[in-house]
């Protein structure tokens, strides 16, 4: 009878140890420069409750009506959460989190699901860091969360990018638009793409998100939003861009950036990089003051990003940009025989404790086997031990980097790996 075959799922990849590494790296310099950023982490759950998601994104965003995983268990529907931001916003509503005092300034780093067509830097289950700065309104907060995406990038090499920003008002100033921009299209209704055609009358905004060919024409020559927005929104735009200018942060101006999601208000930026191909967009995101209310909190203005880690890794391969050491252990003890073998067992912890990374062979292999493994794992030394070495309480204890070796007691190799 054959054996079955097993495979990861369509879009859905295994991160293996050769690669993992690199993830390590990143995670923990995302973590490190959040903290100088004042950032609080937080987790929520993968599952979230279908209609939060459907009211925090919109029904007509292609996310909802294209691309969630979506299940039911009894009376329950479910969805495995497809981004993080109205996530994050249920918990700040269900946990009460403006009793915390302040804005809550928060990141993530989490696996997201969506069931679209798998391509380079795109998957089924992918993997994103955010910021999200919960109950300010002040341009301020906008700058620093677009201050810090920016500065992840930098510090890790990524200067190949563009900063696109936009404003796309308060509501009342979307709608004047969005009237504008229906008028502007009326005539030329019928030769819009199907999907624009779907979104004339519910969502007209998001044609000018469209990536069809025959709708290009219409888009580049579309009304600008900015053109339509109340003094005090585009106060708040003018005062964002000069605090940029103040940072020295370079941005260009995008009139027909309008983000995907349905919560946007005002400011609306995406990090782009040539390095990504035609799939370039590293990171994005802009205010939703309208959020934290439709899902159930009190009227309260939000800031974020999001941006892909795959895509993040697909520009440092791109670039040469190496995340992170090769693997390597600091010691390797090289064993002959079973009395051997015992002893390196019980003397690992003597060596992990002093916060050194230790190894040993696991298959009783001869000498030369196991120095070819300790050169593999890029061992920094290695202990060999023997039946002699067990008579005499002298190991040799090997230099590998520069193929020194030295027969000494093992308290003196603890003071040596110490020191």
């Amino acid at each position: 009878m054959a054996q079955p075959t097993y495979k990861t799922h369509l879009g859905m990849v295994d991160i293996l140890p050769d690669d993992i590494r690199k993830w390590q790296y990143l995670e923990q310099l995302i973590r490190t420069e959040a903290e100088l950023f004042n950032l609080e982490e937080i987790r929520t759950p993968i599952m979230e409750q279908t209609e939060l998601i459907v009211r925090g994104l919109g029904k007509l965003t292609d996310i909802v009506s294209k691309e969630i995983f979506s299940f039911s268990r009894g009376d329950d529907n479910y969805v495995l959460r497809p981004e993080l931001t109205a996530p994050v916003v249920r918990a700040y509503v269900e946990h009460h989190m403006e009793q915390r005092g302040g804005s809550q300034k928060l990141y993530y780093i989490g696996p997201m699901f969506r069931a679209e067509r798998p391509q380079k830097g795109r998957q089924r289950q992918f993997h994103q860091f955010g910021v999200e700065v919960i109950g300010s309104d002040d341009p301020l907060a906008d700058v620093e969360v677009i201050a810090f995406m920016i500065h992840i990038y930098k510090k890790i090499g990524i200067k190949n990018t563009t900063l696109k920003l936009n404003s796309i008002g308060d509501p009342e100033s979307r709608d004047t638009y969005k009237a504008a921009l229906k008028e502007y299209l009326k005539p030329n209704f019928e030769k819009l793409s199907d999907v624009s055609k779907e979104r004339f009358e519910k969502n007209p905004l998001r044609i000018l998100d469209s990536k069809e060919e025959e709708d290009q024409p219409f888009i580049e020559s579309a009304p600008l939003i900015t053109d339509y927005l109340s003094d005090e929104s585009l106060q708040h735009y003018q005062a964002v861009k000069e605090y940029l200018t103040d940072l020295d942060i370079a941005f260009e101006e995008d009139p027909y950036l309008v983000r995907g999601m349905d919560y946007y208000t005002k400011t609306a930026f995406e990090l782009i990089s040539p390095d990504l191909g035609s799939q370039d967009a590293l990171a994005g995101g802009g205010r939703y003051d309208l959020l934290v209310e439709e899902i159930g909190g009190q009227p309260t203005p939000a800031v974020g990003f999001a941006a892909g880690m795959e895509r993040l890794l697909i520009a440092c391969d791109e670039l040469g940009i190496q995340l992170g050491d090769e693997k390597s252990v600091d010691v390797y003890i090289v064993t002959l025989g079973d009395a051997a073998r015992k002893w390196g067992l019980s003397h690992l912890p003597d060596i992990r404790d002093l916060g050194i990374s230790a190894t040993i062979d696991y298959k009783g292999r001869s000498m030369k086997a196991q120095m070819k493994d300790a050169n593999r794992e890029n061992a920094r030394y290695a202990i060999i031990v023997g039946d002699h070495e067990l008579e005499t309480n002298k190991f040799t204890f090997r230099d590998m980097v520069n193929s020194e070796e030295e027969s000494i007691s093992f308290p003196e190799i603890l003071e040596r790996l110490s020191n």
